[in-house]
């Protein structure tokens, strides 16, 4: 027997499923633009805008300490340890516009490393929020620094943002580059200067 709405099982309790807020927020603003959001190309629409956006803002539901904890090795190793051309991919928080480039990650072991792997998805639970580049540069780099421990961090992000691209200055090559830099990365010249010799290296 078909019901006339929804419903979901869970532990054994009934539960009415409730509209995405999302999409009907999605569908207004598309009949506020003046589109019909029934016709053929839109009726979906909202649906897909909403299940998107969940995407990409789903590094709210993260734990930065989660992320990195499960890969973490005592080794004796105290080199630097350089994880370059990251993509990463993210929101404007100003006009919910993508940004989008390459993030550059270093940082210098005190007993301890962490998997290669982590450093990536520690990216993306950061960038997969609403952002400003310079707060995700700084997250990044606080968050090695807290949950790792090192003698340092270095974090270098060069992006392009569709709101300088598309609207505004239209300045279609322009890019930004910010950096953080902890520990032995800010105090000493040296370890900077070769972090960044090294992010350059083999590049354009």
């Amino acid at each position: 027997m078909s019901k006339s709405t929804d419903e979901l099982t869970l532990n054994g309790a009934r539960e009415i499923e409730k509209p995405d807020s999302i999409a009907e927020l999605c569908r207004g603003m598309l009949a506020a633009l003046g589109e019909d959001p029934d016709r053929d190309g839109l009726a979906g629409t909202p649906a897909r805008y909403a299940k998107a956006l969940r995407f990409l803002t789903s590094g709210y539901g993260q734990d930065p300490e989660e992320v990195l904890g499960g890969a973490m090795f005592k080794v004796c190793y105290d080199e630097m340890v350089v994880v370059k051309d990251i993509e990463l991919f993210s929101l404007c928080e100003h006009h919910l516009l993508p940004f989008f480039g390459k993030c550059h990650v270093a940082y210098m072991p005190n007993k301890k490393v962490v998997g290669l792997s982590k450093i990536a998805r520690l990216v993306n639970t950061f960038a997969r929020r609403l952002q400003i580049q310079e707060r995700l540069t700084s997250q990044i780099a606080k968050a090695i620094q807290e949950h790792v421990s090192p003698e340092g961090v270095g974090v270098v992000i060069e992006a392009r943002h569709l709101c300088m691209v598309m609207r505004g200055v239209e300045k279609q090559h322009s890019q930004a580059v910010t950096s953080a830099m902890l520990g032995c990365f800010r105090e000493s010249k040296q370890t900077r200067d070769e972090f960044l010799s090294l992010i350059r290296a083999n590049g354009k």
